[in-house]
């Protein structure tokens, strides 16, 4: 009779992202992920699991193949498989995220679909916990490194939001606030000459991937005068830690604090 068979949450899940399958296992149920994208990293094991695609560009077949009940997605850059797999009939939950509560929302959201929303809020808190932390230790800070996050190179993108308040959080100053509600990347092209005007006294990058050269920041014109490439504070974070929406950016938040503190140790 119909309702009699027990309902059950997604038990084989194929994650599109790298930051969807670090949330899957963080909440305890790796066990269901049946196949992941080549950029998943994190954790380790996961890189086990078939792989599917790229970040945008993947092997309907493929995920066809493993006969998920449930896929996850992230953003309009991944509209195209999104659209192709609801075709087929399969469940696709696709994400947006695009600041620091977003993340956390996000990881709550794939809780409930997956039926672990204990333990979601759980490491939700985990991660408030920590920023509370940071921001308290910073609090007593009396200055406020400007910072410049450049997501890309040519043209040059400034970071996006989660990244502009994760350096605040971290005890920096984003020198491109106005520019964190633009969710679209080149609507957070930035002027090269402008970065000089405002004088960042650090420079980050993380070239989605791509490795970091620091003598081509230092030639660019006039960046001679910033006072990041006078004192050489130029560093590099992997996009792992930074780049993808998820619980890894906790290890990003770290990583920017101890170059903010290694910067107010000069003072």
């Amino acid at each position: 009779m119909y309702g009699k068979t027990p309902v059950e949450f997604p038990k084989r899940i194929v994650c599109l992202t790298a930051e969807t399958t670090e949330i899957v296992y963080a909440l305890g149920v790796g066990d269901r992920v049946v196949g992941v994208p080549g950029t998943a990293v994190r954790p380790p094991e996961a890189r086990e699991k078939p792989k599917v695609g790229g970040f945008t560009t993947f092997r309907l077949d493929k995920i066809l193949a493993l006969t998920p009940d449930l896929v996850l997605a992230f953003s309009d850059l991944q509209k195209e498989i999104v659209r192709d797999l609801v075709r087929a009939g399969l469940t696709v939950f696709a994400t947006n995220q695009r600041s620091f509560d977003d993340i956390l929302g996000t990881i709550l959201m794939i809780g409930g679909l997956i039926g672990r929303e204990t333990e979601a809020r759980a490491l939700i808190q985990d991660m408030q916990d920590e920023v509370r932390q940071v921001r308290e230790f910073s609090r007593v800070w009396p200055d406020r490194p400007r910072v410049f996050f450049e997501e890309w190179d040519d043209p040059l993108i400034a970071g996006i939001r989660w990244v502009s308040e994760l350096i605040e959080m971290a005890g920096g100053r984003d020198i491109f606030p106005e520019l964190r509600d633009r969710p679209v990347a080149a609507e957070r092209v930035v002027d090269p000459a402008e970065v000089v005007r405002r004088d960042p006294q650090v420079v980050i990058a993380s070239w989605c991937g791509k490795k970091l050269d620091p003598d081509r920041i230092r030639a660019r014109p006039g960046w001679d005068q910033i006072a990041a490439v006078r004192e050489n504070r130029i560093y590099e974070l992997d996009g792992a830690d930074i780049l993808a929406p998820g619980p890894s950016v906790m290890g990003g938040l770290r990583q920017l604090h101890e170059i903010v503190q290694a910067w107010m140790e000069t003072r």
